[in-house]
């Protein structure tokens, strides 16, 4: 009993509103630092697609308009991982995730965020699906990002948030 009490300790996570999280045990080296500030993907349908824009890969989705009333609805994101080295949209969804079914389940404070994962990762390269772009040793900053339906990673020197440009477009068409 006392046993099962202090798993319990050592597995809570902690609260949804901190930005940088140290993971328990066996992954207590890594540290993950929340990088959605003040956006997010589209909680239901956020369709996310990447391509390649020479080494950098570019990830698009829908931003959430409900909760960040900066943006309008089926506004485009767009995330850029410049020189990135590898990436993947694993099939975990949320369901899987809550269920323990994702390698980071029981160490990432919480579903559905932007993360950079610090620290040596022993689980980083144990899925069959990544895509290679480069054959570059010295990247080594890890991004994780949930969505509903799938869970996207990249191996890049960086990333950047930005709108689609074309929203600028849509924006005027809508409020002319």
């Amino acid at each position: 009993m006392l046993l099962s009490i202090f798993k319990t300790l050592l597995t809570r996570s902690k609260p949804r509103d901190q930005s940088s999280w140290q993971a328990t045990a066996p992954m207590s080296g890594l540290r993950f630092e929340k990088l959605n500030k003040d956006w997010n993907a589209e909680p239901n349908a956020p369709n996310p697609k990447a391509s390649l824009s020479g080494a950098d890969v570019l990830l698009e989705f829908v931003l959430n308009a409900q909760l960040f009333k900066q943006f309008e609805e089926n506004e485009i994101g767009v995330l850029r991982f410049t020189k990135c080295v590898k990436y993947r949209i694993g099939a975990t969804n949320d369901e899987g995730w809550y269920r323990g079914q994702c390698r980071y389940s029981k160490v990432v404070p919480q579903w559905g965020e932007f993360y950079e994962i610090h620290g040596d990762d022993p689980a980083r390269d144990l899925p069959t699906d990544w895509v290679p772009i480069s054959s570059e040793k010295n990247t080594s900053r890890h991004f994780l990002f949930y969505f509903r339906d799938q869970t996207f990673e990249a191996i890049a020197d960086d990333w950047a948030f930005d709108h689609e440009p074309r929203n600028a477009l849509l924006r005027g068409a809508l409020h002319p």
